[in-house]
């Protein structure tokens, strides 16, 4: 059996609480994702991806640390962050948001969750978030505290994740809406449950509230999930690109806007707020967007796994853009990918060439999301 101590890179990477139960459970390798070890391999990728999508998995993902915005002017202060119109924010909802910089460039793309009136967290995708919030809050005149609790994300995806959370927690688990979240205890365990995730399936996010419980909780719903057929897993790139979720530093990073991926929709210039970004925001839409993102479907033998670098996007022999998230889709039988190329190119049919690790090749532009583009799987 792999031990927990074959995995080193010194002490300055941190460990989940659930790290050694996903060394028993069978990974066998790591990536690092705000500055903590997330499992990235419990085998064959393709099979991790079948059991997601016809059953259910269990994904360590405390790699997503909470940001926790406390105090009177908690609920201006995350407005000031974010250019998605929050003042219909119920407390018990979750909400897909971008941080943006003066530039409108994206800090990151985090889920926020509201537990109180005045109690906030930033569920975040891979930046340092704490830092930029605790910076803006020196010189915001506004009465907040800004910390990491200790809190420690599990995902459990998949058509079965519903019938395993009812044996956790009851039938009233399925009164649990799409993006909102419910305090619950588990055997004595402190927990938040979001119906969220990263996987565009049916899903739940479990916030464990106390790292002293992490090999327990993890035990604990691998127990409760074995006759419904959950599998410890990690994270999908094949189902994540295929349902066109971004993966930051990848798909998105300080030098994109809202508007080049299409986010629209999370960005209100109406609203009398001030968030950060707001003037280069409305520059932005008012001149249009220079660069555009896009689905392709890239025209060769199945790809091994996913890119590794950015693959170069050629028209014409010049270069107009670059995939940022390649994969083979077993269930799509092609070849995916997200891409980000200049919006005079950005045309629904139009043929380009990539050059992939294994030469150039062509590929055609098409619509993304690729699979389930109104996510009627994950709300169901």
């Amino acid at each position: 059996m792999t031990q927990a101590d074959d995995f080193g890179f010194g002490t300055q990477i941190r460990k989940s609480p659930y790290f050694d139960a996903t060394v028993r459970w069978g990974a066998k390798g790591f990536s690092v994702y705000n500055h903590m070890y997330i499992p990235r391999d419990f085998g064959d990728p393709e099979q991790n991806l079948w059991n997601l999508v016809n059953e259910a998995i269990l994904c360590d993902v405390a790699v997503e640390r909470q940001v926790e915005i406390i105090g009177p002017d908690a609920a201006e202060f995350v407005q000031m962050l974010t250019p998605r119109d929050l003042s219909k924010m119920a407390v018990g909802q979750c909400k897909y948001i971008l941080i943006t910089n003066a530039d409108g460039g994206i800090l990151n793309d985090p889920i926020l969750l509201r537990l109180a009136e005045n109690h906030f967290w930033i569920s975040l995708a891979d930046s340092d978030i704490l830092l930029w919030a605790q910076g803006v809050a020196v010189h915001s005149g506004l009465d907040v505290q800004i910390s990491e609790p200790d809190v420690s994300p599990l995902q459990l995806q998949g058509p079965k994740s519903g019938l395993i959370m009812q044996e956790l927690f009851g039938e009233e688990i399925m009164e649990l809406k799409y993006y909102w979240l419910r305090e619950v205890e588990l055997d004595g365990i402190p927990l938040i449950i979001s119906r969220t995730g990263w996987s565009s399936e049916l899903g739940y996010e479990l916030y464990l509230r106390d790292s002293a419980y992490g090999d327990v909780l993890w035990e604990r719903i691998m127990a409760s999930g074995m006759h419904h057929g959950l599998k410890p897993g990690h994270t999908s790139s094949i189902r994540r690109i295929e349902g066109g979720m971004l993966s930051y530093h990848a798909d998105a990073d300080i030098n994109t806007n809202p508007y080049e991926l299409g986010f629209d929709r999370l960005v209100n210039l109406d609203m009398e707020a001030e968030f950060i970004g707001k003037a280069a925001l409305r520059r932005i839409k008012e001149e249009g967007p220079q660069r555009k993102q896009i689905g392709l479907i890239i025209d060769c033998e199945p790809l091994k796994g996913p890119n590794t670098t950015f693959w170069t996007i050629n028209q014409g022999g010049a270069a107009i853009g670059k995939v940022t998230s390649a994969v083979y889709s077993p269930r799509l039988k092609q070849n995916i990918a997200l891409a980000m190329v200049s919006v005079e190119y950005a045309n629904i049919g139009a043929e380009v060439e990539v050059v992939t690790s294994s030469g150039p090749t062509r590929a055609t532009v098409v619509e993304r999301p690729f699979y389930d583009p109104k996510k009627k799987i994950a709300a169901a």
